[in-house]
């Protein structure tokens, strides 16, 4: 794992939780891995540093969390999933769009995503998986979030993601927060913390400055009594390997697989996540036909 972690916090008497990442290596690594462009690095590492951060939020070490953008601008599609421990994986369904800046001089997240909807899928270990679904609302992916908690989940949350990328295409930094407030939290409070993150610098400029997870937390909820409760090491994690692989190969059709085998050539799997190749000779495939 790289520098990145998660850190948990409250405030104001546990009327706030609060989380913030930096995740530098693990947006660099999904970048590497699946040659973005700077715009679907930007979209893939905010959506990874989200999805890490809402992967802590849940209580079981084997809960995964999975998030889903569909949408119809040229990025077609992204997908993340998290698990409980700080780690994620994810790809993008068009790695290389390119486009102009937005009006603010910007990368143009959400002209590249455009019109579509966010899933949420928690598999927790139940017969069904918990499904959250809203429409996007910008595109931006932080304010789709914020949307996400208060409509699917009724939490009223506050979600800043940033990835700056550099002129040689690589992560120059990233990172995030989600701060959310309990049923309990007085009206005081809200008005408070709601003219508090109206004024805050974006959170590239936080990392730009040199904040960490735990100073950036500071800047939004010193005011308010900021307890940090945990540090959880965070990083871009695939778990493939060849039998998971060949596992996917081995639920083809016997004539699919006939197919492949009277090629007479030997194939090679990618992984979706982290673009591993994976070879398989024609004896390895006759053995998985039988």
């Amino acid at each position: 794992m790289g520098n990145d972690y998660i850190v948990r916090a409250t405030a104001a008497d546990s009327q706030i939780r609060a989380f913030a990442i930096t995740s530098r290596d693990m947006v660099e690594e999904a970048h590497s891995a699946h040659g973005t462009s700077p715009v679907i690095t930007a979209a893939l590492g905010r959506l990874l540093s989200g999805a890490a951060m809402m992967g802590v939020m849940m209580k079981g070490e084997k809960d995964l969390l999975t998030v889903q953008v569909q949408c119809s601008g040229p990025a077609k599609g992204l997908t993340v999933t998290a698990d409980s421990g700080g780690h994620v994986k994810g790809f993008p369904m068009a790695a290389d769009v390119e486009l102009p800046l937005n009006e603010k001089g910007k990368l143009d997240v959400g002209g590249a995503l455009g019109a579509g909807v966010l899933r949420v899928i928690k598999d927790m270990g139940l017969k069904e998986p918990y499904v959250g679904q809203t429409v996007l609302q910008t595109g931006e992916i932080a304010e789709d979030l914020t949307y996400y908690f208060a409509t699917s989940e009724q939490i009223p949350s506050a979600v800043g993601l940033g990835v700056l990328v550099d002129r040689d295409r690589s992560v120059k930094q990233a990172g995030g927060f989600i701060i959310q407030l309990m049923p309990f939290t007085s009206d005081e409070v809200i008005d408070r913390l709601e003219k508090k993150i109206t004024e805050l610098a974006s959170v590239t400029e936080m990392l730009e400055e040199g904040n960490t997870p735990e100073q950036i937390l500071e800047i939004i909820l010193g005011e308010f009594g900021l307890e940090i409760t945990d540090r959880i090491e965070a990083g871009f994690c695939c778990d493939c390997s060849k039998e998971r692989v060949s596992r996917a190969i081995a639920t083809l059709s016997r004539k699919d697989l006939d197919d492949i085998i009277n090629e007479g050539e030997a194939i090679e799997v990618k992984c979706q996540f982290c673009n591993q190749a994976y070879h398989f000779d024609v004896d390895e495939l006759k053995e998985m036909r039988k």
